[in-house]
């Protein structure tokens, strides 16, 4: 195996870990594998947010959406990290079913994500609250 094929492993297995720590509400791993001054980005609204504003979004979803799950997932390494699509699934607040598609760039230094670029259809956000 080269350093090619080492640091992809390690990238796809850093993103099913990042990825699988969400969708299970396990916020206290979600945090461990962020940088501590890492950034999320939302194209939806342009803004960037800390880890702990994140957290609190994440939680929120923990809370409040039932089977909250990823599909259709295609990852890739990248140099820097990793690029994963899916498609976000759950039940809403009101028990609407939603599907959000949605393509995720991360940086990744030193095992930990440093930068989440999330980009999504925002007309597919508000089903979730129904």
């Amino acid at each position: 195996m080269n350093t090619t094929d080492t640091h992809s492993d390690e990238m796809l297995a850093i993103a099913k870990r990042f990825f699988g720590a969400v969708s299970a509400g396990d916020i206290d791993a979600v945090r461990a594998m962020y940088a501590p001054d890492a950034k999320i980005w939302h194209n939806n609204d342009g803004q960037t947010q800390t880890v702990d504003q994140n957290l609190v979004v994440l939680g929120w979803i923990a809370a409040n959406v039932k089977n909250f799950r990823y599909e259709d997932v295609r990852c890739e390494a990248t140099a820097m990290g990793f690029v994963e699509q899916h498609v976000t699934c759950g039940v809403g607040l009101k028990g609407n079913e939603f599907r959000i598609p949605a393509c995720i760039v991360c940086t990744v230094v030193d095992g930990k994500v440093t930068r989440v670029d999330e980009y999504l259809d925002s007309a597919h956000v508000a089903a979730i609250a129904g």
